[in-house]
């Protein structure tokens, strides 16, 4: 949950008894520009921050105790794909900002995390966004019902949300053939256009970038960020892939079980997609090392 000023307590309180919901951990967030490129951050208190995040980021003492120093921990992406190195000084807006750990915090957009401290430092406005943990509860759901009950200037959203199997004999309500051609013919009008981490086009693209982008030619809305884009439609088997379906893998050995990079089935096992920093959009043959699903698109 974000908005654009401190959250009034009536709201904390209103979330905090909402059905479903065990937990809520008041942050600071905001686009803030790091090294060039704006980059959803948040501030926290690392000591109860920490438990919402993947085991292997959650054990490193190390990792948050940097954060309490005056550190930035930033994701896997943005230290590889981003070129922000480890241990490098980096501009934050008019501050300047340590990267002291490169790890997958698994929340989705969030690609940068410092101490609520620092947080002030750069600017970050205090106590306006709200991280909810609620593990039992259906995530779509628990979204609608946050969001007609809270003040239309929150916005709420998912950051982790589940994928969906295909379940037995019920087809899926995919996009026309001529939708996906769009989707298709919009990739491939950008091939040789540059990856640039966090680019949505249209003229440099991430992995991500390239394919909310193709598919918004075709009317199609998807999320913005990989993890999220697993989430939007059924998996299917690798051998019923079709084109326009999207094929995603895991890489972060910060955290392997967290989606980090996706593509756009082009048929004939070829893919289009925007591979990495220093790369292009290209079409190139699909590889199965560390694969982690096949999602077809649903209409919408």
């Amino acid at each position: 949950m974000l908005g654009d000023r401190t959250l009034p307590e009536r709201v904390v309180a209103r979330v905090r008894k909402q059905a479903g919901v065990s937990a809520v951990e008041p942050v600071d967030a905001a686009r803030l520009p790091i090294d060039g490129r704006y980059v959803s951050t948040v501030g926290v208190d690392p000591s109860s921050f920490r438990s919402y995040t993947p085991g292997p980021t959650a054990r490193s003492d190390p990792l948050w105790q940097s954060i309490a120093a005056g550190d930035a921990a930033v994701s896997f992406g943005l230290g590889t794909d981003g070129g922000l190195v480890l241990g490098s000084s980096v501009s934050a807006g008019s501050q300047r900002l340590r990267v002291g750990a490169v790890a997958t915090m698994g929340l989705g957009v969030i690609d940068a995390v410092v101490s609520k401290n620092t947080a002030r430092r750069l600017g970050l406005p205090e106590k306006n966004a709200l991280l909810v943990n609620a593990p039992r509860a259906d995530s779509a759901k628990l979204k609608d019902a946050l969001s007609r009950r809270l003040p239309g200037e929150i916005q709420v959203v998912v950051l982790k949300p589940v994928f969906k199997p295909l379940q037995p004999g019920k087809p899926v309500d995919s996009p026309s053939s001529d939708r996906i051609r769009t989707v298709l013919t919009a990739a491939a009008s950008k091939l040789g256009a540059p990856y640039v981490w966090g680019a949505e086009g249209p003229n440099a693209f991430d992995c991500s970038g390239l394919i909310q982008w193709a598919f918004g030619r075709a009317g199609i809305r998807l999320p913005r960020v990989t993890h999220q884009q697993f989430a939007s439609g059924p998996q299917v088997p690798f051998s019923e892939m079709q084109p326009g379906d999207l094929i995603f893998w895991r890489l972060d050995p910060t955290n392997p079980s967290y989606i980090s990079h996706a593509a756009i089935y082009w048929g004939d096992g070829k893919m289009i997609q925007a591979p990495r920093t220093g790369d292009v959009v290209k079409i190139v043959s699909v590889h199965t090392r560390n694969l982690a699903g096949v999602v077809r698109v649903v209409s919408v």
